[in-house]
C-alpha cells in the first residue's frame, strides 16, 4: 500500500506568509527576552528593598529582645507561619530572610493573609522573627508583568502590520514581474515590467528592481531577435517568389519525359515551402486580420476533404454554426488532412461533433516532442516526408481565429488532432426585433455557401 504523503496548502509557500510567521517568531522571541530582563531586573530591585527594610526591622527587635524590652508588633519568638527552612535558619545561629506567606490571623478565612518578607536570627535556641507586608510590591511585580504582557502584544502586532506591508509592497512587485514573464512565455514580447525604480539610472535599486530590470532587458533583446530572424525569413521567402516562378515556367518548357516530371515536382515543393515560409512569417508577425462570418461546419469539413482528394471517412455526429474565417479553417483542416495521409496510416477520419473537429488516423501516433512542447519547424519523424510547417501552419491559423487545437495520441493507437472552434450563439429574441424586416443587415446576409454570416472584422 503506498502512503499518502500529505501536502502543506499552496498559501504556506507564500513570501508573505513565510515573512509573517518570522516576523512573529523574532518580536515574540525578542518581547520574552527583554520582559524576563526586565521583571528580573525589577523584582530583584524590590526584593532587596523589602529585604533591606526587613532586616532593618530585625536588628530594632532583636535589640529589644535583648534588652528585655516588649517586641514591637510584627514580629516575635517562633511566630505562627515562620517558614520552616527560615525556622531552621535561625536556630542553627544563622540570620536570614525568605519571602512567603504571612503569619497566620485570626480574621482570615483561610488562615493565612498575603505574601510578606519574613527575616529571622537566634535568639537562646529560637528563632526570633519579624515581617513585613509585602502585597504591595507583590502587586506592583504583577502590574508590570501585565503591562510587559500587553506592551509585547501591541508592539508584536505593530511590527507584524508593519512587516507584511513592507513585505507586500515587495511581494506585488514580484508578482508583476510573474506576470510579465508569463505573458513573454506566451508571445506577448511588448510585456514590460518598467518598474519605477529602473526609470532613473541614478537612483538606487533594489534586488526586486533589479530583477525586473534583467527582465525588460531579455524581453527586448529576444524581440529584437526575433523580429531580425521573421524579416529574414520574410525576405528569403519573398525573394525566392520570383527565381522560383521563372524556374517553373522554364520547367513547362522542358521535353516530356521523366527528367522534366521531377524538376516540375521539386520546383512545385520548393514553391509550396516558400509560400508556407511567408505564411508563417505573416503568422509571426500577428499582422492576420480575420474575416469572421458564421458558417455550418459539416458542409465546410466535407468541402475541405473533397478538395484534398484523399480517402479520408467523414463523419457527421452533430451539426453546430461557428463564427470563423472559412479560409484560415479550411487551411487548418486541411492541413490535419494532409498530416494524417502523410505520417499515419489509413483509415484516416474526419469527425464533426458540434464545433468540433476530429482527425485521427492508425499510424505510430504523434512523437513525444510534439506532445509535450507543440509542433515544431523543420522537425518531423515522418523519414523525411515534408518539411514539418504543416502543423505549425495549422496550430498558428487556429490562433488566429480565436480556436483550439490540440495533440494525443488515443489508448487505441494512432494520432488525434482534435480542433475546438467558437460555437456560433444565435442573437435573442430582443435583439432579431431590431431588424424585423430582414432587409438585409448583417443578420440576413448570405454567404455563397448558405450559410447565414455576420459583418466581417478584424480580430
Amino acid at each position: 500500500m503506498r502512503r499518502r504523503v500529505l501536502r502543506s496548502p499552496s498559501w504556506t509557500a507564500s513570501l508573505t506568509w513565510k515573512s509573517a510567521v518570522f516576523l512573529t517568531v523574532m518580536c515574540c522571541t525578542l518581547a520574552s527576552l527583554l520582559g524576563f530582563l526586565v521583571h528580573t531586573a525589577v523584582t530583584r530591585q524590590t526584593v532587596e528593598q523589602a529585604r533591606d527594610k526587613t532586616l532593618s526591622r530585625l536588628e530594632a527587635v532583636t535589640d529589644a529582645y535583648e534588652a528585655g524590652e516588649p517586641l514591637p508588633p510584627g514580629s516575635g519568638i517562633d511566630p505562627p507561619g515562620l517558614p520552616a527552612s527560615l525556622r531552621a535558619l535561625a536556630s542553627g545561629g544563622e540570620r536570614g530572610t525568605l519571602v512567603a506567606d504571612g503569619p497566620h490571623r485570626p480574621g482570615d478565612p483561610d488562615g493565612r493573609s498575603g505574601p510578606a518578607m519574613w527575616a529571622a536570627g537566634p535568639a537562646d535556641g529560637r528563632a526570633l522573627a519579624t515581617w513585613t507586608d509585602y502585597s504591595h510590591s507583590a502587586r506592583t511585580i504583577g502590574g508590570l508583568d501585565r503591562a510587559i504582557v500587553g506592551s509585547s502584544l501591541l508592539a508584536i502586532a505593530a511590527t507584524l502590520l508593519v512587516g507584511l506591508f513592507a513585505v507586500g509592497r515587495v511581494t506585488r512587485r514580484l508578482h508583476q514581474s510573474a506576470r510579465v514573464a508569463r505573458r513573454i512565455s506566451a508571445g506577448d514580447l511588448d510585456a514590460r515590467v518598467r518598474d519605477p525604480r529602473t526609470a532613473r539610472p541614478v537612483r538606487a535599486q533594489d534586488e526586486v528592481a533589479i530583477v525586473a530590470g534583467a527582465l525588460d532587458t531579455m524581453a527586448s533583446t529576444l524581440q529584437r531577435k526575433l523580429q531580425t530572424e521573421q524579416r529574414f525569413t520574410a525576405d528569403v521567402a519573398h525573394e525566392l517568389r520570383t527565381p522560383l516562378t521563372g524556374l517553373s515556367a522554364a520547367a513547362e518548357l522542358l521535353p516530356p519525359g521523366r527528367p522534366a516530371e521531377l524538376v516540375r515536382d521539386r520546383v512545385g515543393a520548393m514553391r509550396a515551402l516558400t509560400e508556407d515560409l511567408l505564411e508563417i512569417s505573416r503568422l509571426d508577425a500577428r499582422t492576420e486580420q480575420v474575416d469572421l462570418a458564421v458558417h455550418e461546419l459539416a458542409p465546410l469539413a466535407e468541402r475541405v476533404v473533397r478538395a484534398s482528394g484523399t480517402d479520408t471517412e467523414v463523419r457527421v455526429t452533430g451539426a453546430a454554426r461557428v463564427e470563423t474565417d472559412r479560409r484560415r479553417l479550411e487551411r487548418v483542416i486541411g492541413n490535419l488532412v494532409a498530416n494524417a495521409h502523410r505520417h499515419g496510416c489509413p483509415p484516416v477520419v474526419l469527425s464533426v461533433d458540434g464545433a468540433v473537429v476530429s482527425v485521427t488516423d492508425h499510424g505510430p501516433g504523434f512523437p513525444a516532442y510534439l506532445l509535450d512542447g507543440g509542433p515544431q519547424r523543420f522537425r518531423t519523424d515522418g523519414a523525411g516526408k515534408g518539411h514539418g510547417l504543416g502543423l505549425t501552419i495549422a496550430l498558428g491559423q487556429a490562433e488566429v481565429i480565436g480556436a483550439r487545437l490540440d495533440f494525443g495520441n488515443p489508448p487505441d493507437g494512432g494520432a488525434l488532432a482534435r480542433l475546438t472552434l467558437p460555437e456560433y450563439v444565435r442573437l435573442d429574441d430582443g435583439e432579431h426585433d431590431r431588424n424585423p424586416g430582414g432587409d438585409g443587415g448583417p443578420e440576413d446576409r448570405e454567404d455563397p455557401d448558405g450559410s447565414t454570416g455576420s459583418t466581417p472584422h478584424g480580430p
